[in-house]
């Protein structure tokens, strides 16, 4: 499978550190030719933010939409890129998931503040309910962080990649996306797994095994697990780097991206395979909160062309 990227949506609420999203946006469509979208929705339930005080029916949705428009065109600039204003009303998450299947995109960008709090309109439970619900991947940024786009430039750099696997189906998406964003930008691709001892009791050997025989033939068994999962027409360009680790799956996928400079992590977002806890749910919230750098996330129900 090959990501093409045709068109993309950054969301933005006009906070700083969601305007992050727009280098990158624009930085893929340059690279993939594709058509970016800038988007806004106007929550009137926070008219403030927009200077409105006053309730006025006839006019305030229009002033507002004018004002975000100004915005949106001070935040591309100049860009050598095609664009397009998405301007709605509604409620962020419920707007976004029906643009993207209207505009049919294939890649969103949103924001959140990570380890700082979460707040404000493209946030928190927003952004958990974007990657659980929308039909193309999610790409979440925030600061601070090891970016793999330069903000002035809008150069990428993805010179290392991580896919958290856990073996399942939606695990087996996240690395075809992996592989072939590897591919594309020619990144070291770094595969990890995350042991969790209890989930493995029908895997242990019988009681004449010693404890240590028993966690051995596991890490085997495991590794041989990842490396299989790179196709042998893969390996004349790429030599995946296999990890096991132990622990908590958010604590040791954002450890590892640390420790390793990586550049972008992609997860699954529901696993259900061999680790049913391994990236399901808070876990792959937390490593978007935790991480020191942007996480793109695969859904269950993201079209795979």
């Amino acid at each position: 499978m090959r990501v093409q990227l045709k068109s993309i949506i950054c969301a933005t609420d006009f906070s700083d550190f969601s305007n992050r999203t727009i280098p990158y946006g624009v930085a893929l469509a340059k690279e993939f030719d594709a058509r970016l979208y800038i988007c806004h929705v106007i929550d009137l339930s926070s008219i403030a933010i927009y200077g409105e005080f006053q309730l006025d029916p006839v006019g305030q949705q229009e002033r507002i939409k004018s004002y975000a428009y100004d915005q949106l065109e001070q935040l591309i600039g100049e860009q050598p890129v095609a664009w397009e204003p998405l301007i709605t009303v509604g409620r962020t998450g419920e707007e976004i998931a029906r643009l993207v299947e209207e505009k049919e995109v294939d890649l969103v960008i949103s924001a959140t503040r990570g380890r700082s709090g979460l707040k404000r309109i493209i946030l928190g439970s927003v952004t958990e309910r974007l990657m659980r619900t929308l039909t193309c991947p999610l790409l979440v940024v925030h600061s601070p962080e090891h970016r793999f786009v330069d903000p002035v430039n809008q150069q990428i750099r993805l010179e290392r990649i991580l896919v958290g696997c856990d073996f399942s189906p939606d695990s087996s998406l996240a690395f075809q996306y992996g592989l072939s964003m590897a591919q594309e930008f020619q990144s070291e691709l770094h595969l990890a797994h995350v042991m969790e001892h209890p989930a493995y009791q029908h895997l242990l050997k019988p009681p004449s095994a010693t404890e240590e025989e028993i966690r051995q033939e596991l890490r085997n068994h495991l590794t041989a697990k990842l490396n299989a999962m790179v196709p042998r027409e893969a390996r004349n360009w790429c030599s995946p780097q296999t990890s096991l680790l132990e622990g908590r799956p958010y604590e040791e996928l954002s450890r590892y991206a640390e420790d390793h400079a990586i550049d972008m992590i992609i997860l699954g977002v529901r696993g259900h395979g061999l680790v049913k806890t391994l990236l399901v749910g808070s876990t792959t919230d937390r490593v978007v909160r935790e991480a020191p750098c942007p996480v793109l996330s695969v859904g269950t129900g993201v079209r795979n062309e």
